[in-house]
């Protein structure tokens, strides 16, 4: 297989989002708490190295190749990351399996998604087209190898800019793995299953905005 752009290493992050929030609804349908637990783990781990991989890669290529418009973007972005950050936050303190939990899992997913199709409609192409395809296939592996190290649980209260966003994520990382050794998280099987679901998912961001008619 071919390496992928940068576009394509994110959509696939997001795709995995997707994916995770699905199980857990299914749980929640079924009525099965620890598995709401072990994909609500998931899919805040997922989402958690992702934020932070695209603070440290992602936004400070925006503001070096697309000038004024990239700053105003990558800030943007970080606004949002700040928000699920906290929600995230605020989700560990709360229970799986309760009204609570469910409701807020619910709203940080919808605004994540809106988010999410933000970068893949405006961020991302304006990004790969401003650098080429050479240096975004740079970019996704560079994005692939920092989800490696970055905090596996969310800091709200760190810095998200560079360059200390990189420092502090890196300090932060060994006690969150050490931490999530801890944490329930779903089984192989349940992972296997998961991933070959993921095969065929394919959301394509700016068809199903200009279905819903948004902007």
């Amino acid at each position: 297989m071919s390496q992928k752009t940068l576009f394509q290493a994110i959509k696939e992050d997001h795709e995995e989002m997707y994916e995770y929030h699905d199980q857990y609804k299914r749980a929640h349908e079924r009525g099965d708490v620890d598995a709401q637990t072990r994909w609500a783990n998931q899919l805040r781990w997922e989402i958690a190295r992702h934020a932070v991989g695209e603070e440290i890669v992602v936004y400070p290529l925006m503001e070096k190749h697309l000038g004024e418009k990239g700053k105003t973007l990558a800030d943007h972005d970080r606004e949002e990351h700040q928000t699920v950050k906290e929600e995230l936050y605020k989700l560990e303190s709360l229970q799986a399996g309760t009204p609570e939990f469910d409701a807020l899992l619910t709203r940080m997913m919808a605004s994540l998604h809106h988010h999410n199709d933000d970068e893949e409609i405006k961020d991302l192409p304006a990004l790969e087209a401003a650098i080429g395809e050479a240096a975004a296939k740079e970019a996704a592996v560079s994005f692939k190898k920092t989800k490696k190290f970055v905090p596996t649980r969310t800091h709200p209260s760190a810095p998200n800019q560079p360059p200390l966003e990189t420092f502090v994520g890196f300090l932060a990382a060994p006690i969150d793995k050490l931490m999530d050794m801890f944490a329930s998280f779903p089984t192989e099987e349940e992972k296997d299953a998961a991933e070959e679901e993921l095969k065929h998912r394919d959301h394509d961001a700016k068809a199903g905005r200009e279905a819903a008619g948004g902007n």
